[in-house]
């Protein structure tokens, strides 16, 4: 396997050049995951060309909201009431970030929650490319039983001590990344690098929603550029079908409004390798809206052709166990 030849690459001839110089992996803890939830918590490892640690950082941050789900994440608002607020960590979260590129598990997650931020700052992040550790472990073939942190961890023997601990998080991946780097220069893996796009402008102002008040108050807005997305490497497997897992090659379209900013939802179904259509057909494997008595054209089409029909929570499920394509 290519994890086993990693230990061969050791001389600067066999590295391939055009690997990037030096690399930033990033964890944030965040107040829930839609466009207006806030980063709380945010750790930093800077990682050499071959993926060696440099450094490290960690710092809380004051959301100026409620903290979302401390179950999760452990940080009440009387812990991080007295933390910096974002604006006033910005400099020293963006000098570990820059001339790096942005190394995440889910990397557009992270990369789309540091860019708010920066924008709310009236800031840019010196950040040009990111890379998911996610579509590296697809792209090396490693074994593994989902697409999780812990699985990635396990695989290379790196054990966890605090789950959804920022610091603690990023360590983990930092350590998990290493051989995976090692083995993607072994093997000639292309690394699967992404253009990180920042923000010009924000606003944190709701807007209310026209029907299913059910799922939240907020509205994605039309703050991001609109952009190509690249064509689906992976043939079509069919529709999907209740209680199995989604498939590379699927085709999914979106209707309506979502809790999570939607072209954040359409980027995690890109890396997880699936197709995002901007219409029904009957090729069209899965519906996901939130709203399926909306009479929208989508789903007025999607109910003629037979397409099935999720809603964001039940597609969120989904997208963390994505079978391989049969190629």
């Amino acid at each position: 396997m290519l994890e086993d030849r990693a230990t061969a690459v050791s001389s600067a001839t066999q590295w391939p050049t055009a690997y990037p110089q030096g690399y930033a992996v990033v964890d944030v803890e965040t107040t829930g995951l839609a466009r207006h939830d806030r980063i709380i918590s945010a750790a930093v490892y800077r990682l050499d060309a071959r993926g060696e640690v440099e450094d490290h950082w960690y710092t809380l941050v004051n959301p100026e909201r409620d903290p979302g789900p401390v179950w999760i994440h452990g940080l009440t608002s009387e812990v991080l009431e007295s933390a910096p607020l974002f604006a006033d960590i910005a400099e020293e979260f963006a000098a570990r970030l820059d001339g790096r590129v942005l190394v995440a598990h889910n990397a557009v997650f992270d990369w789309q929650m540091i860019a708010r931020e920066y924008a709310r700052a009236e800031r840019q992040a010196p950040v040009r490319q990111r890379l998911c550790t996610i579509a590296l472990s697809k792209e090396l073939g490693l074994p593994l039983p989902n697409h999780k942190l812990e699985s990635l961890a396990a695989h290379f023997g790196v054990v966890q001590q605090r789950a959804h601990h920022a610091l603690d998080d990023a360590r983990v991946l930092a350590e998990a990344f290493r051989p995976s780097l090692r083995a993607a220069a072994a093997g000639g893996v292309r690394l699967p690098l992404l253009e990180c796009r920042s923000l010009t402008e924000w606003s944190d102002a709701p807007v209310p929603r026209q029907s299913s008040p059910g799922y939240g108050g907020y509205r994605a807005g039309s703050w991001r550029p609109s952009r190509k997305r690249p064509a689906c490497p992976h043939p079509n497997p069919g529709r999907y079908e209740d209680g199995k897992p989604l498939k590379q090659g699927m085709r999914v379209a979106f209707s309506g409004d979502t809790s999570t900013e939607r072209e954040l939802l359409e980027d995690r179904a890109t890396e997880c390798g699936l197709h995002v259509a901007s219409s029904i057909s009957r090729l069209t494997s899965l519906l996901v809206t939130n709203d399926p008595d909306s009479g929208t054209s989508k789903v007025v089409k999607a109910r003629q052709f037979g397409t099935p029909v999720v809603d964001e929570a039940a597609f969120g499920q989904l997208l963390r166990d994505v079978e391989p394509a049969d190629e």
